[in-house]
């Protein structure tokens, strides 16, 4: 047991002076056992490639300019769906917290709507627009929408009432006391709708360029399942899971905290 401690103290000293190694040593169990796993002849090369072999297949796409290319194709259009989904989303959920008949009327289409999978929609948007960057805009503007106007509407009934008649009584206009005391309340709440939306979008976009792409990472990895190729596919679900995990862990993230404790919500 104390050898248990002393090996956790020291994890928690290390990773407080280099909080990178937070990120890097969870996986080395991970990595051990596929290594171990790989040696043990238990699965063909050809079924589960080692980790050599997946950073050979790394370089072998990067140089040949395939993995930077697909990696910018999908950046762009996830950072796009989600700008639309983010100037729909923010002001039809301020809309909706802010008046009650907006939120009688539109609820239950809200929910409705938040019922029906992305994915559901392809069938019709592929009759619709084909196979094309329409279509998986559409569903990314999608996934993104209903995580941003819930979180919103929650922020937005989150702040106490009593702050906007106070600014009011001082004078303020209704605009002001939108912008100065409802979207500053609401604000956390957006950024933790935004996160869940982009994760949610993420994952929407590999699985929608796997079907209608003809580029991206989800449309590599689905075609190196036509040519049998284990290790692109790897390598493909590494590049997401890292990927994701950095803009997740290094930027949406502590977005949320600082915007948390700008305005109060959280103690530290």
């Amino acid at each position: 047991m104390s050898v248990l401690l002393r090996s956790w103290s020291a994890y928690t000293r290390m990773t407080q002076r280099w909080p990178g190694l937070a990120a890097v040593i969870p996986f080395i169990p991970v990595i051990l056992l596929w290594i171990a796993v790989t040696q043990s002849g238990m699965f063909p090369r050809a079924f589960l490639p080692g980790p050599v072999e997946v950073v050979q297949s790394f370089i072998t796409l990067t140089y040949k300019g395939i993995l930077p290319d697909y990696l910018q194709d999908s950046l762009v259009r996830l950072f796009t769906g989600a700008a639309v989904g983010m100037a729909l989303g923010i002001p039809l959920g301020i809309l909706i917290g802010t008046s009650k008949w907006a939120h009688r009327i539109s609820w239950p289409i809200l929910l409705f709507f938040q019922a029906i999978g992305d994915i559901a929609w392809l069938p019709i948007l592929l009759i619709w627009f084909g196979f094309g960057l329409t279509t998986m805009t559409f569903v990314i503007v999608y996934t993104v929408l209903f995580p941003v106007v819930l979180n919103t509407v929650l922020g937005v009934e989150s702040v106490p009432r009593d702050f906007a008649r106070a600014a009011r009584s001082l004078g303020a206009s209704h605009a002001r006391v939108l912008w100065e005391v409802t979207m500053p309340g609401a604000l956390p709440n957006i950024i933790t709708g935004l996160r869940n939306g982009l994760g949610y979008g993420w994952r929407a976009l590999i699985a929608v360029e796997m079907i209608v792409g003809t580029s991206g990472i989800g449309f590599m990895m689905f075609d190196a399942r036509r040519a049998g190729s284990v290790v692109e596919i790897l390598v493909g679900m590494i590049i997401l899971g890292l990927l994701w995990y950095i803009v997740d862990a290094w930027i949406l993230a502590p977005i949320e905290r600082a915007t948390g404790r700008r305005w109060g919500l959280v103690t530290s």
